[in-house]
């Protein structure tokens, strides 16, 4: 008998949910309720050829985790038989939480106590918790952290340059997040190349909604772009990626407007959307093509930071043997990883122009074979990599 593990992905109003053998490291089934708490709700799942659906009303985050496991009987999947435990993603560690943890009550105070940190993650992340465990009482919930593969960073890299006692009595660092994703990528790249993980210098694209990049030498993280919080780092589909903190004092000042505003536009209102008005790059690129000055600006600041990283940690690293682009703006917009890296030539960096333009959803190789850097494309698997985790756990 095969085992499983349930990974579910609780946000503020949906629940992503992956049913995975993490053995053979295939995906059983997989699928989403969406806008919970509102009238449109959508729940659907794909298991097998088989895919179901609903659009009944889900009025809270213990509705939608019932419509999941209505969805699994609806298609006759039998989640009893080999389920060993359920995974749960969750965003913020903080200082002390950085390994696969068994979920019990102690640790569900100590996410609520980091909620501060990241507001508008780890809330929903415990509810979802809280409601998997009365869902189903009898198994293993195991929290993974976003957080956790950065924890080692080095000082020089986790340290922000602000009041010493400030950031200590307010655990305020460089966490950095999406280190399953990063972690999980690096280590396949590696494995692509058939090389040592401990040989190489890597920098990894994760290039989604939210986007960051990171800086790995011999397996290890030594850099990433994102923070204390999600919001730093590379402009994202709906967040600022780095500004100036002195333009929250300003707009207070000058604009009247308070902290839990300014945080709502930059988390929300601003990135890709904020300029160009739209998050989804194939319709952006149509909007660009269409001659909208606005989305070829929100393009070319998206492209504009993303090669500052990419400049930055070469210079962190000293050369790079790997980059590797990944999530799904990185896995299917050649356009972006043209763009990202062109006129790299003389940095060692060189597309082929053919592989990059070749549609695939495998890993694969889109540099020349003239390029000193290897350039992959690598589609990440955050699920799999949290079931394994749980099962290292128990």
């Amino acid at each position: 008998m095969s085992r499983t593990v349930l990974v579910l992905n609780s946000g503020s109003s949906s629940v992503k949910f992956q049913l995975v053998e993490p053995d053979s490291g295939r995906a059983v089934a997989d699928g989403i309720v969406e806008r919970i708490g509102e009238e449109s709700s959508a729940a659907t799942l794909t298991y097998g050829e088989r895919e179901v659906s609903r659009d009944d009303p889900v009025a809270d985050h213990e509705a939608a985790l019932r419509a999941v496991f209505d969805l699994f009987d609806e298609a006759g999947a039998d989640l009893g038989t080999g389920l060993v435990a359920v995974g749960h993603r969750v965003v913020h560690g903080g200082p002390d939480l950085f390994h696969p943890t068994l979920v019990d009550d102690a640790l569900i105070a100590s996410l609520e106590e980091l909620a501060p940190l990241a507001p508008l993650h780890n809330p929903p992340a415990v509810l979802g918790i809280r409601v998997a465990r009365k869902v189903l009482p009898d198994l293993p919930h195991v929290a993974v952290f976003d957080t956790a593969y950065f924890h080692d960073l080095p000082a020089a890299a986790a340290t922000y340059a602000i009041d010493r006692d400030v950031a200590e009595q307010w655990h305020i660092r460089r966490y950095g997040f999406h280190g399953t994703s990063h972690q999980y990528v690096s280590e396949q790249a590696a494995l692509f190349l058939d090389v040592p993980l401990s040989s190489l210098s890597q920098i990894v694209l994760h290039l989604g909604n939210g986007a960051s990049a990171s800086a790995i030498l011999g397996g290890r993280p030594v850099d990433t772009s994102m923070g204390l919080t999600p919001m730093e780092g590379l402009v994202m589909g709906t967040r600022s990626g780095d500004i100036d903190p002195g333009l929250f004092v300003y707009l207070w000042r000058a604009a009247g407007m308070g902290v839990e505003e300014i945080e709502t536009m930059l988390n929300k209102r601003s990135g890709v959307r904020g300029l160009g008005g739209e998050i989804d790059f194939r319709v952006l690129r149509e909007r660009i093509d269409s001659g909208d000055e606005a989305a070829h600006l929100a393009y070319d600041v998206y492209i504009h930071r993303l090669r500052k990283y990419i400049g930055a940690y070469l210079a962190v690293l000293g050369s790079a043997d790997v980059i590797t682009f990944t999530a799904g703006v990185g896995e299917n917009d050649a356009v972006v990883r043209r763009d990202a890296l062109s006129g790299m030539g003389r940095l060692g960096i060189e597309l082929d122009e053919h592989l990059n333009d070749s549609p695939s959803h495998t890993a694969r190789r889109i540099s020349a074979d003239t390029s000193p850097t290897t350039v992959l494309v690598i589609p990440t698997n955050e699920e799999l990599a949290i079931a394994r985790a749980c099962l290292q756990v128990i």
